[in-house]
């Protein structure tokens, strides 16, 4: 049998705070904050997935961001108006026939990777310019 004597004593220091007691005017946060998310978020092609555009370019132009027209065949397209659009490419003459914003003339704008038409790309003599894309033909980034 081995003598009690022959194993060394250890103290252990308690801590000043029980585990279920908690000082006057202390904070407890059991959960961490959620950090700001470095992630941006784009609007791509719906076709390819190429990044066209943010929302944070999205504009009001008449009035609205949103914008519903047909054009000359009956055919209806919603649209989006937007400053900047990195995705986009333009083709063909700039018109003013039937344009939907009086001032403005436009060009086809297709994406640059797959060539879907997305939209218009419309500019006026006084320098402004800004793009109509169709908003079903868009979808956003996913985390």
């Amino acid at each position: 049998m081995i003598g009690v004597d022959r194993f060394p004593i250890r103290c252990f220091r308690e801590s000043p705070l029980q585990p279920d007691t908690v000082k006057p005017g202390t904070v407890i946060d059991d959960e961490p904050e959620e950090e700001p998310s470095d992630r941006e978020v784009y609007l791509l092609c719906a076709q390819c997935h190429e990044i066209i555009t943010r929302p944070a370019d999205r504009i009001s132009v008449q009035g609205a961001h949103r914008h519903i027209f047909a054009n000359p065949h009956g055919i209806i397209f919603e649209i989006g108006c937007f400053i900047s659009v990195k995705g986009c490419a333009h083709a063909g003459p700039a018109t003013d026939e039937f344009s939907w914003f009086n001032g403005f003339s436009w060009k086809a704008a297709y994406c640059r990777m797959c060539l879907t038409h997305l939209g218009w790309f419309f500019s006026s003599t006084g320098g402004n310019n800004f793009y109509g894309l169709v908003l079903d033909r868009l979808v956003e980034s996913k985390d």
